[in-house]
């Protein structure tokens, strides 16, 4: 028999990205199929044209054999492809019924038929185990449960293929073991899933066959249960020659900087957060989407008031309730989406430069213009910014430049911990390559930086040692001479390693 869907040859590109490159997946009659690869390595791009989302540039999408094209999601639906987002798609306002058949509700002459509606979802409800009252809110039920009701709402378009998107990342360990048992009565009655996730061991728990994404492209399959392993899984996702990386020299560290003991962030306060960071030192934070790295940074910076725990600046405890605290202490952050939180795009160079600076001591709203100039016409070429004057508008600058605008604005503070979210997100090599370049001799003059990067080859060869972060904890920490893509991917998915925060 053919499978029950597949990709053949997909290719799909944005504006200076090829996302997919020939990609083809096959998943069969009630078969889970693992798909694993990287942070960037196109597996939400698939994802999205197997359920109509978008559509493929090239490339052919079959179902029973027979070729189809999705012009939306309900074309999938209709074909019986059905995809349950990371974030539920769900209304806390409705019942469990009225969630189960969300814009598909029975009716009669306009009038919904709620007493249909409430036994067909009762149904679909049990399919998963939910043995509720379908009249009961669903605001009255934890999100494991909630998760749940979305697979039976997925079931209820009578799908045959169910695409779960990291489905567990906000599970407990006991709500994940339900959906587990979910997943094999699925797959025991004939419905196909494609699982999703960065946590390995429960690929290995789950799926009958795995398909690895590498930058766009298929990097491998294992095509059976017995070959599923932690170790091939990583070498299968990570599969560059990690020898080839230029890696700089270290520099000598100096005193300790920054402390951190015992630090309770919002988003994960049942972990408690340690590190050390000296002056001229570069650490990196390595993890998965989640792991809570940029939580801790707006933590540290007082974005995001801690819940508990000690932070030292240069030996000097600090009670981090704001940014404005963090500042006084001499932190900075540069923050990962800086045209909605680093720049105000309308803005010139120079004003946006000055912004941390000489804006707070501005006397009854007027800023001192000769100051301001003086900060750019040292900042520009100190760090070779491209621009046509210190007048020009932000917003006309490259991504990398406009990055650098906002590295000056905080260097302007002569800062002793600069903290980097995602550094060269959206910016071009040759502008990555000035940016490493910038940070290591600010590292040179003594500045402590920490840094968070999804990419494998920024920790690599920018970070003089790494912390790898796994659901909001650090999992372990590498020295340089540690440091490999096996090793931060073993931690980051919940592995062992060694510890040296």
């Amino acid at each position: 028999m053919p499978p029950l869907v597949e990709a053949r040859g997909i290719g799909k590109q944005f504006p200076g990205v090829r996302a997919l490159d020939d990609v083809s997946l096959s998943v069969g009659t009630g078969e889970v199929v693992a798909l694993i690869g990287e942070n960037g390595a196109g597996k939400s791009t698939l994802l999205k044209i197997l359920a109509g989302v978008q559509s493929p540039d090239s490339g052919s999408l079959l179902v029973d054999g027979q070729p189809v094209r999705f012009r939306g999601v309900q074309d999938a639906l209709g074909a019986g492809i059905a995809l349950i987002h990371q974030e539920l798609n769900l209304a806390d306002n409705l019942d469990l019924a009225g969630n189960v058949f969300l814009g598909r509700e029975p009716r009669r002459a306009g009038f919904i038929r709620t007493a249909q509606m409430h036994r067909e979802a009762a149904e679909w409800l049990r399919m998963v185990g939910l043995n509720l009252d379908p009249a009961m809110p669903l605001s009255h039920l934890p999100i494991g449960r909630q998760q749940l009701v979305e697979i039976a709402k997925a079931l209820s378009t009578r799908a045959r293929l169910l695409i779960m998107d990291e489905p567990t990342s906000s599970l407990s360990a006991r709500e994940t073991e339900t959906l587990f048992a979910v997943v094999r009565q699925l797959r025991a009655s004939g419905v196909s899933v494609l699982w999703i996730s960065h946590r390995l061991g429960e690929v290995k728990e789950l799926a009958d066959r795995v398909v690895v994404l590498r930058d766009g492209r298929n990097a491998g399959e294992i095509p059976d249960r017995s070959g599923i392993e932690h170790d091939t899984m990583i070498r299968m996702m990570v599969g560059r020659d990690v020898d080839r990386l230029a890696r700089r020299p270290s520099h000598p560290p100096g005193e300790v900087v920054l402390e951190v003991e015992g630090l309770r962030t919002p988003a994960h306060p049942q972990h408690p957060v340690s590190l050390s960071l000296r002056g001229g030192e570069i650490v990196g934070i390595a993890g998965l989407v989640g792991a809570g790295r940029t939580e801790l940074l707006t933590t540290l910076f007082g974005v995001t008031p801690a819940v508990g725990g000690r932070v030292a600046v240069a030996g000097r405890p600090v009670d981090l309730r704001t940014p404005r605290d963090a500042i006084r202490a001499g932190m900075a952050l540069v923050p990962e989406d800086r045209k909605h939180q680093g720049l105000i795009l309308e803005m010139a160079v120079r004003e946006n430069m000055s912004l941390v600076s000489l804006w707070p001591e501005s006397h009854a709203g007027f800023v001192d213009s000769r100051a301001e100039r003086r900060l750019a016409e040292q900042m520009i070429p100190a760090l070779a910014i491209k621009t046509p004057g210190d007048r020009q508008a932000v917003q006309f600058l490259s991504g990398g430049n406009q990055q650098k605008v906002v590295l000056a604005k905080w260097l302007a503070l002569k800062p002793k911990v600069l903290l980097l979210d995602e550094p060269t997100r959206g910016i071009d090599v040759g502008a990555k390559a000035e940016i490493y370049d910038l940070v290591h001799r600010l590292a040179g003059q003594g500045l402590a930086v920490l840094f968070v990067s999804s990419e494998m080859e920024e920790i690599l060869s920018l970070a003089d040692r790494a912390l790898v972060m796994h659901e909001g904890r650090i999992a372990g920490g590498l020295a340089r001479h540690d440091l490999s893509e096996e090793r931060v991917m073993r931690l980051a998915a919940g592995g062992t390693g060694r510890q040296s925060a």
